[in-house]
């Protein structure tokens, strides 16, 4: 139990990256009227854009 915990703090900015900047980037594209580019929709190029992110939090160990 101890094991599995430290493993999902680890990966902390990878669940908020992809759980809550994902969605609040597709959305306001949408409300902004923006389109994704190379054909995709937007919460496709939004999990992109945050899983990005993510994993550069994840390397640095920051966010900011």
């Amino acid at each position: 139990m101890e094991h599995a915990l430290k493993l999902l703090l680890a990966s902390m900015p990878m669940i908020f990256a992809l759980g809550f900047l994902a969605p609040v980037i597709a959305q306001g594209m949408d409300a902004l009227g923006w389109s994704a580019p190379f054909g995709t929709t937007n919460l496709i190029f939004a999990l992109v854009v945050a899983g990005t992110l993510g994993i550069v939090a994840q390397i640095r160990g920051s966010w900011v």
